[in-house]
């Protein structure tokens, strides 16, 4: 019985161990996983499109010029792509927020068919800034936090300034400063 009694501790403390090795085996699987996830999302973020915004108009400019040449095969059809840009001053007006009171500071960037509707609407500035003011005063906050609000929102001033001048001539609308308080 003794011998018994003597066997039972042993195989109790050869147990133990045993679990050890999963554990770190574990741990290991872990920390790779871990690392791949990291080196998988920098190398996503590096070249999908992680770049910063201190690079300028005339990097996104570039961009626009080689992506519709790589499109076009060719620098005429680059051309017939790629618009000229309109600038707005900023807009700062009040939310139809009904309980708060929220601001939206917003500058936007017109993209444009040609220098000739790009002077329509300088002629048309105090129109121009009217029709998106009354269209911003209506939006609440809520509608155009989202992505998808802000893509209406881009269409909507789009639709409006296309409706101010004889012959649509603004292809789309780009906000450089979006800022909800």
């Amino acid at each position: 019985m003794s011998d018994e009694a003597a066997a039972t501790p042993e195989a109790g403390k050869t147990a133990a161990p045993a679990p050890a090795l999963p554990i770190k085996l574990l741990i290991i699987v872990v920390a790779a996983a871990l690392v791949a996830g990291l080196g998988g999302a920098f190398v996503i973020v590096k070249f999908m499109g992680g770049h910063s915004s201190g690079g300028g108009e005339a990097e996104s400019e570039h961009k626009v010029e080689a992506s519709a040449k790589s499109e076009g095969h060719g620098e005429s059809a680059g051309k017939a792509a790629a618009g000229v840009v309109f600038d707005l001053d900023p807009f700062i007006v009040n939310l139809a927020d009904a309980p708060d009171i929220r601001y939206l500071k917003m500058t936007i960037k017109l993209e444009v068919e040609n220098e000739g509707v790009s002077a329509n609407l300088s002629t048309r500035m105090p129109q121009l800034r009217d029709t998106i003011l009354v269209l911003l005063s209506s939006k609440d906050s809520a509608s155009i936090r989202s992505p998808q609000g802000k893509f209406q929102l881009r269409d909507e001033i789009t639709q409006r300034i296309n409706g101010l001048l004889p012959k649509p001539g603004v292809k789309t609308a780009y906000f450089t400063d979006f800022v909800v308080q």
